[in-house]
């Protein structure tokens, strides 16, 4: 199980569920407390928490943190702009190429 692939997939996991979790908590924002959109972004959360956790037994922690959140960063500035239509200026566009630039540096180091 200790396998580069095994580690990719559990990374990606808990970004995408807390991806989700960031923009299904936007969806529910200024409704009614008890809605829909804020029950599944909790339950994504709680479960992004849970592979979280497995990430943090395969990976130290210096290295799985900021993997984990630049790319949560990354993919909900990607929904936020497609899905819901958020006006991303070109700064912000350019701080994410820098972001993806970091979070490439910090795989890289890991597999040195």
């Amino acid at each position: 199980m200790n396998h580069p692939i095994v580690f990719a997939l559990l990374i990606l996991i808990t970004v995408g569920l807390n991806t989700l979790a960031q923009t299904l908590l936007k969806l529910g924002a200024g409704q009614n407390p008890l809605n829909i959109y804020l029950l599944g972004g909790i339950c994504s959360y709680g479960l992004s928490t849970v592979f979280y956790i497995l990430v943090l037994g395969k990976l130290n922690l210096s290295t799985a943190y900021p993997l984990v959140i630049g790319l949560t960063i990354v993919a909900t500035t990607i929904i936020g702009a497609v899905i819901l239509r958020e006006k991303v200026l070109v700064t912000q566009w350019i701080g994410v190429g820098l972001m993806l630039s970091g979070i490439g540096a910090i795989a890289l180091a890991k597999s040195a």
